[in-house]
């Protein structure tokens, strides 16, 4: 006799998650406006590929060099070209918005910017590192991926930097902090005290930074009285705070790390950018042929063990979570290890290490960008960890 037919219905089908909305936001009125948009192409990339297709949606917003927020339209247009926008551009832009330009700066959303769930910040330097667009999206209670506000304005501003990394006990370069000011708080062409105070202290070679730039912007590196005054003006023109460090003989090593909040954070292989050039400055870092990097990097296991437990108490140290990049100077002879800084929206360009330490350590592109969001979401919106955690 047959079985009798169940009169139970079947279990319905899971229902489908709505994809995550996420807001790529870049350019950025910065002197590394043109990297980021490099950067956030390959973001861009990313988020479109693979898995994530079903996980997310993707709306792209550009920040002018004049600090102007614009929507899909221009947004792309600049992800395609991979140039900034023209003033043809912007001009085009503003009268589809009904508009003129005006003055510069964030003057409210543009369209499209009410459905975001989670911000992804592609943006490197000042209004974008440095905890300034992190604060609007703590206001609006609305996660982002990367560093809050604390992290993000310590990691960028050398001078907090180090001395954060001091308060840790971690290991630095001789190093002295300089305000503008002191340039012309002396009468006369050269402010002979500041000078002797860093020769002193420092001596030659060494290097003249802007506290908060990156990319490698503005630094210059002096061997004599005459480069060290040159170097500290054209800081001063870029930046009221500087750093000088002394110069050493040492090879650049590169670690990256991501996670934080609930997760712990993980620290990825080493690398070594290896250049073409008396030091790392902004052509050779961006210009193809230039540099290349190394990865892992070959140093004794011991020394990348030192190293990605500097890392990770460098990122607790000036409380950095989601992404980082950690670089270090190595004395190979001296087997001396020193932290150099801390870049808390490292690049994600095609010639970037972040990626490609993750790369290296197992996690593709794709599957990186993903722990990014999905973390941003689960630190800062836990309405938005279901979603996120596909």
């Amino acid at each position: 006799m047959p079985a009798a037919a169940s009169s139970a219905p079947a279990d319905p089908a899971p229902p489908r998650l709505q994809p995550v909305c996420v807001g790529l936001i870049f350019g950025g009125a910065s002197g590394e406006h043109p990297v980021s948009i490099r950067s956030a192409a390959t973001v861009r990339r990313a988020l479109s590929s693979g898995a994530n297709l079903e996980r997310y949606t993707l709306r792209c917003f550009y920040i002018d060099p004049a600090g102007r927020w614009w929507g899909a339209d221009l947004a792309e247009a600049v992800l395609q070209q991979g140039t900034p926008a023209s003033a043809e551009q912007l001009a085009a832009a503003a009268a589809r918005a009904g508009s003129s330009l005006g003055a510069g700066g964030f003057r409210g959303f543009p369209d499209g910017a009410g459905t975001v769930d989670v911000w992804f910040p592609v943006l490197h330097g000042p209004n974008g590192e440095d905890g300034t667009i992190q604060g609007l999206f703590t206001l609006m209670q609305v996660p982002f991926v990367g560093s809050g506000v604390l992290g993000s304005a310590v990691g960028m501003d050398k001078q907090a930097m180090k001395a954060a990394f001091a308060a840790a006990g971690l290991p630095q370069v001789p190093y002295a902090c300089v305000q503008a000011s002191e340039l012309d708080a002396e009468q006369g062409s050269e402010p002979a005290g500041l000078l002797d105070r860093l020769e002193r202290q420092l001596g030659f070679p060494c290097f003249i930074k802007p506290a908060n730039l990156g990319s490698s912007v503005g630094i210059s590196k002096a061997t004599d009285r005459a480069g060290l005054l040159a170097g500290l003006r054209a800081a001063a023109a870029l930046d009221p705070r500087i750093v000088v460090e002394q110069g050493v003989t040492a090879r650049e090593l590169e670690c990256a790390v991501k996670g934080g909040g609930r997760a712990p954070l993980q620290a990825s292989v080493l690398g070594e950018i290896r250049f073409d050039a008396d030091w790392y400055d902004y052509d050779t870092k961006y210009s193809e042929g230039r540099s290349h990097t190394v990865i892992p990097a070959v140093v004794p296991e011991a020394v990348a063990e030192r190293a990605r437990a500097m890392a990770i108490q460098a990122c607790e140290a000036v409380n950095a979570q989601g992404l980082a990049r950690v670089d270090f100077f190595y004395d190979e002879a001296g087997g001396q290890l020193w932290l150099n800084e801390i870049n808390t929206l490292p690049g994600f360009t095609s010639q970037s290490m972040y990626p490609m330490l993750w790369q290296a350590s197992g996690v593709a592109l794709d599957a990186l960008v993903h722990e990014l969001v999905r973390a941003a979401g689960e630190c800062r919106h836990t309405l938005l960890a279901g979603d996120l955690g596909r």
